[in-house]
C-alpha cells in the first residue's frame, strides 16, 4: 500500500524525542483499568501470565496486548490501549512475557523478540476458551518485532485474527542494537541492560550448568548480553544469528493480515532500516505510517489517550 501521511501532531513540549520518550515511559498514568490474571502453562513446562480486561457488555472481539523489552502488562502503553479498546466494546488480554509479571519463571529461557511460539500460544488459547469472532494483536517495540514476525511466517493463520498494530517496531534488530548502543542512547542502555542482568541473577543459582559467574561478569552492554544469554538460552548459534533469525523485516513480504506499522521518524531506538517502505509500497496488506514526531512509544495527545491507541481503534474498525 502507499505510505499512509500520518495527522500526529504532538503538543509544543513533547516534539523532542527525548522528552516525549521518557514522560511516556517513566511519568504517564492510566487509571481505571481493571485486570484479571489468567495463568497459561505452557507445553514445555514454563507459564505466562495474561491480564486480562473487559468491555461493559459481553464482547466477541478482544485485542491481544505485547508489551516491549523489560516491559509488563501494567505499563501505561499497555494499559492505555486497553482503557480505551475497552471503553469501546472490545475485551484485552494483556501478556507478560515469560519472567515479566513479577515472577521468575520456570525454565533458564525465558522471552526474546522473536518468539512467536509464546505468541501463538496465546492465540490458540485464546480461541479454545472464547467465543470471539475477531481478535487482533497490537505489539509495542520488542512485542511490535513479534506479532510481525507472528504474521509473516506462517502459512496458515486463524481466520479469527482480523489485523495487527506495531508501534515503534524494531524491524531490523542488529542496527536497532547498535542504534540503541550509540552515545545517544547511552542512559537508555544502560537502564535496559540493569533491568535484564537483574533478572538474570537469579538464574545463576537455579542454572549453574548453564551460566557461569564469569559469564555473567563478561555482560557489558545489550550485545553481550544477547551474545551470551538470550542467543545461548533460545537455540541461536550467537547474537548476530539472533538478530537475523529473529527480526521482523524478511517477513513482512508474506503478510496477509492487514497490519499497520507506525514508526515516528524521530525514535532514536530505530535505525534506517526500522522504516520498510519499499515492503509497505509492495504488499497490500502491509501500512506503513511515519509520523515526524513521537519518539519511542511517545505519541502524547489529548486526554491522555496516546496517537497510536486511537489511531489503532480506527485502523481496526475501518476494515
Amino acid at each position: 500500500m502507499p505510505i499512509i501521511q500520518s495527522t500526529y501532531q504532538p503538543p509544543f513540549w513533547a516534539k523532542k524525542s527525548f522528552v516525549s520518550t521518557v514522560f511516556s515511559g517513566l511519568l504517564r498514568k492510566v487509571d481505571g483499568v481493571q485486570q484479571h490474571r489468567e495463568r497459561l502453562f505452557l507445553d514445555d513446562g514454563d507459564f505466562l501470565d495474561l491480564d486480562w480486561s473487559y468491555a461493559d457488555q459481553p464482547s466477541q472481539r478482544v485485542v491481544i496486548l505485547l508489551h516491549g523489552l523489560e516491559g509488563h502488562a501494567q505499563r501505561p502503553y499497555i494499559t492505555g490501549t486497553a482503557k480505551l479498546f475497552n471503553d469501546h466494546g472490545i475485551d484485552a488480554c494483556a501478556v507478560n512475557f515469560r519472567g515479566c509479571s513479577g515472577e521468575p519463571n520456570q525454565l533458564y529461557r525465558s522471552y526474546h523478540s522473536g518468539a512467536t511460539e509464546d505468541l501463538d500460544a496465546v492465540v490458540q488459547s485464546i480461541l479454545r476458551k472464547n467465543n470471539y469472532n475477531s481478535i487482533y494483536i497490537k505489539g509495542i517495540s520488542l512485542g511490535a518485532n513479534m506479532v510481525l514476525k507472528y504474521v509473516g511466517e506462517r502459512e496458515q493463520l486463524p481466520t479469527e485474527l482480523k489485523a495487527v498494530i506495531s508501534v515503534s517496531t524494531p524491524c531490523d534488530l542488529k542496527t536497532s542494537c547498535d542504534t540503541l548502543l550509540s552515545l545517544k542512547n547511552k542512559h537508555y542502555a544502560i537502564r535496559f541492560l540493569d533491568h535484564l542482568k537483574q533478572k538474570l541473577k537469579p538464574k545463576l543459582i537455579q542454572f549453574p550448568e548453564e551460566l557461569s559467574l564469569a559469564d555473567f561478569k563478561s555482560i557489558k552492554n545489550l550485545l553481550d548480553f544477547d551474545e551470551v544469554y538470550t542467543s545461548r538460552a533460545h537455540g541461536f548459534k550467537s547474537a548476530y544469528d539472533y538478530y537475523t533469525k529473529a527480526s521482523c523485516r524478511p517477513f513482512l513480504p508474506h503478510i496477509k493480515v492487514p497490519s499497520l506499522i507506525i514508526n515516528a521518524l524521530n525514535d532514536s531506538f530505530l535505525s534506517a532500516e526500522c522504516y520498510p517502505v519499499k515492503e509497505a509500497k509492495q504488499n497490500s496488506q502491509l501500512f506503513l505510517e511515519m509520523p515526524k514526531y513521537g519518539g519511542h512509544v511517545g505519541f502524547i495527545d489529548k486526554s491522555n489517550c496516546y496517537y497510536n491507541e486511537h489511531r489503532a481503534l480506527r485502523f481496526i474498525n475501518e476494515l
